[in-house]
């Protein structure tokens, strides 16, 4: 089993919406600068999403998508499953295609057993959680592009500030609660 880039591009759309009160209406394209995400294939992943019942679209003017619960009681597994379907280390763990050697395979207890493993990390973690450790992608690139950035996560909802003054080096800097400022390229 390997998760997609759509699983994680779920994600990441998943944890700009949790930096707004839950009910706040993001546009995607505002979703997909921050994160650095294709606006096009983001669309079509927040449909899975909306299906499973994680978020709601809004159409119109000022429409866009927002979160239907609060980001501690989502967890990556339900994210996931809304844009992959069930988790199946192998086929012969899928409900639906079943395994010739079922009942008498040691693997298949060993595969269930991995499985059950995995799904329960998945499922122990919160987009929550991981929104406050999380520097948005969008962030990430402008500092690889010798950008300003000054990012303050989780103090305030609200979208994610970029600044451009161009800078001939950078660092990132980590304060108290969080507070940074990201300036400059990375380490080669």
């Amino acid at each position: 089993m390997q998760i997609t880039r759509a699983s994680e591009y779920a994600m990441l759309g998943l944890l700009a919406l949790a930096r707004r009160p839950v009910g706040e209406v993001v546009m995607l394209d505002i979703v997909a600068r921050e994160e650095d995400i294709p606006v096009s294939f983001l669309g079509k992943i927040f449909q899975s999403l909306a299906r499973g019942k994680l978020v709601k679209s809004s159409r119109g003017s000022g429409g866009g998508f927002m979160l239907l619960r609060e980001p501690a009681t989502i967890t990556v597994l339900e994210v996931i499953e809304a844009v992959e379907g069930p988790v199946s280390l192998t086929r012969c763990l899928d409900e639906e295609s079943g395994c010739e050697h079922a009942g008498g395979c040691a693997l298949c207890g060993l595969f269930s057993e991995a499985q059950d493993k995995v799904k329960e990390v998945f499922s122990s973690a919160t987009v929550a959680q991981l929104a406050g450790r999380h520097i948005p992608g969008g962030l990430v690139r402008s500092a690889q592009n010798r950008e300003r950035i000054v990012y303050r996560p989780q103090r305030t909802p609200g979208p994610v500030q970029l600044h451009t003054d161009t800078l001939e080096a950078g660092t990132l800097e980590t304060g108290l609660l969080g507070t940074g400022v990201m300036t400059g390229t990375t380490a080669t």
